[in-house]
């Protein structure tokens, strides 16, 4: 077994782990709320109406069940069974069953999907494909499951975020350094399991995918809105928020802006 898989697996096993809590630990906090509604709006324009999507990563179905409730169709697919277990009850108890399909698929293993569209949307959110070190061969996988013109939006975890950094002044200085000298990964821990995680940068994203795509968008997300794990800010700061966001609604797509955010938002069209 590679070592990139043997992560990837350790990863599901995390997320299993926490898909029981998954929503209600973050369900309640603005600035994840605030993250979603961005990564949706952005998708949102680029989807004519009935589209099907292909979802990668999909976790408890969140974004699956919003699009569905926007009148698209979602294929949500998952390595982690726990979270594929969850979204099923979701689907279910939303009545979605119609408009959201599930398959226990790994995004490394593309090629063994079931459902193989094609598709006029691929879409993951939130990081999802940074658990893998060989993003090259993802992005290599996704043409043949496109329609010609079809998009994929990634939302990837860059190797630079200037909050993360500037956490180097209130004494957290691994927390701060953790995206740097990362070239070969680094250890990420969750419920009580590590695995090991890899950045990206925009750059990257569009030299592995040119031969197949253009690049339609980036957009810097948490870049003058701190990240979410800065507890309560939003909360205790609604003034500063709102204000944070206007700032980064304006900035988003300008440069460095819109790399050196906690994520960035990137979507690629299909060549015809």
């Amino acid at each position: 077994m590679s070592d990139n898989l043997t992560h990837e697996l350790l990863a599901g096993d995390a997320f299993t782990r926490q898909s029981v809590i998954f929503d209600e630990l973050y369900s309640s906090n603005t600035i994840v709320t605030y993250k979603r509604d961005r990564v949706r709006s952005h998708i949102l324009q680029y989807l004519k109406p009935g589209s099907n999507i292909l979802e990668l990563n999909s976790g408890t179905g969140e974004d699956a069940l919003f699009f569905a409730s926007q009148g698209y169709y979602v294929h949500a697919t998952d390595i982690s069974t726990g979270m594929q277990q969850v979204l099923k009850e979701k689907i279910e108890k939303a009545g979605k069953t119609t408009m959201v399909s599930t398959e226990l698929c790994s995004f490394t293993k593309l090629e063994q999907l079931t459902a193989r569209g094609p598709y006029d949307a691929i879409f993951s959110n939130f990081g999802g494909l940074n658990c893998t070190g060989e993003l090259d061969k993802v992005l290599a996988s996704l043409p043949s499951l496109l329609k010609p013109g079809g998009t994929a939006t990634l939302v990837i975890i860059p190797g630079f975020c200037l909050w993360e950094a500037l956490l180097i002044f209130k004494g957290k200085f691994k927390t701060a350094t953790r995206r740097f000298f990362s070239k070969n990964g680094r250890t990420a821990h969750i419920e009580g399991q590590y695995f090991k995680c890899w950045y990206y940068n925009p750059a990257y994203i569009i030299k592995n995918s040119r031969q197949y795509f253009n690049c339609l968008s980036i957009e810097g997300l948490c870049t003058i809105v701190p990240p979410s794990y800065i507890e309560g800010f939003a909360e205790k700061h609604p003034a500063k928020f709102n204000w944070l966001k206007k700032w980064e609604n304006k900035m988003k797509g300008t440069w460095p802006w819109r790399t050196m955010g906690d994520y960035f938002i990137i979507t690629l069209q299909k060549k015809h």
